[in-house]
C-alpha cells in the first residue's frame, strides 16, 4: 500500500494519527529505515508473527487513543518464546483497558528487538510563518527534560543535516563516551535528508516523530514512530 493509500485510509475513518505499523509502513516506502512491525488481533496472531520476524521481540499496544504506549502498560520488551508473547498480549490488553477503560484496541504490534544504541530524536512540526521544521537531539524518554535539540526549515541542503548534528550540547556522546561506540554521523545525516524530502514531498503531514531513533556505529534505526496528517 502506498503512502498515498495508507493516508487516504486514516482519513476516511476519520483519524489524523496514524498507528505505528502504519507510520513505518510509509517511512520504509521512503526509504527511512525503521523496525517494521506487524499487527496481531490475538495472542496466537502475535506468536505467528514473532515466529516468523525472530525472536526476541517488543509487544506494543495499537490504538488510536492511546499516544504514549508505556504509560498505560502497552509496552512489553525482550520477549524471547511463544509463552512470553502470550502472556505478553493478555498483560498489555489488561493493562490498557484498566488505564484507558474507553479506547479503542485494534491490538498489538510485533517487532523484532532492536538492538541498543545511541538515542536520538528526529520530529517536524509545522510553523504558521515558516512551515515544516525539523527537529533533531538526543532523544528517548528524557527528550523532554534535556531539551537538547537543534532546528532547520525544511527543505534541508546536507550542510544544514550536519550542522544540526554537530551544534546539540550532547554531540560528544555522539562521538563516543567513555569507551562507548561513536554513532554513525552520516549515517544520521542521511536520515534527516530522508525525513526533509519525505515531508517535504508530502505536505498532508502535520507532525512527525520517531523517538528513540538507535543510533549505531554502522548505521541508524527507527525504533518507534508518530505521524499526523492534516
Amino acid at each position: 500500500m502506498s503512502i498515498v493509500d495508507v493516508i487516504d485510509r486514516a482519513k476516511s475513518e476519520g483519524r489524523t494519527v496514524l498507528t505505528e505499523i502504519e507510520s513505518k509502513q510509509i517511512l520504509d516506502e521512503a526509504g527511512i529505515p525503521t523496525t517494521s512491525a506487524r499487527l496481531a488481533t490475538n495472542a496466537d496472531e502475535a506468536v505467528e508473527a514473532a515466529k516468523e520476524l525472530g525472536y526476541p521481540v517488543v509487544l506494543k499496544i495499537v490504538s488510536p487513543d492511546v499516544t504514549h504506549k508505556s504509560d498505560v502498560g502497552g509496552v512489553r520488551l525482550g520477549l524471547d518464546s511463544p509463552e512470553t508473547v502470550t502472556a505478553a498480549f493478555a498483560e498489555i490488553s489488561e493493562a490498557v483497558k484498566r488505564h484507558e477503560p474507553n479506547a479503542r484496541i485494534e491490538g498489538v504490534a510485533v517487532q523484532k528487538m532492536a538492538r541498543p544504541g545511541i538515542e536520538v530524536i528526529v520530529g517536524m512540526s509545522k510553523d504558521p510563518q515558516f512551515g515544516p521544521v525539523l527537529m533533531f537531539g538526543l532523544g528517548g524518554v528524557l527528550v523532554e527534560v534535556l531539551k537538547d535539540v537543534s532546528f532547520r526549515i525544511v527543505p534541508l541542503e546536507p550542510r544544514d543535516a550536519r550542522q544540526m548534528v554537530r551544534e546539540i550540547k550532547g554531540f560528544p556522546v555522539l562521538q563516543g563516551f567513555r569507551g562507548q561506540d561513536p554513532a554513525d554521523l552520516e549515517a544520521l545525516e542521511k536520515l534527516l535528508l530522508k525525513v526533509s524530502a519525505f515531508v517535504d514531498a508530502h505536505p498532508e503531514i502535520e507532525e512527525l516523530d520517531l523517538n528513540p531513533v538507535f543510533a549505531y556505529k554502522d548505521g541508524a534505526l527507527a525504533v518507534d514512530a508518530r505521524i499526523v496528517v492534516g
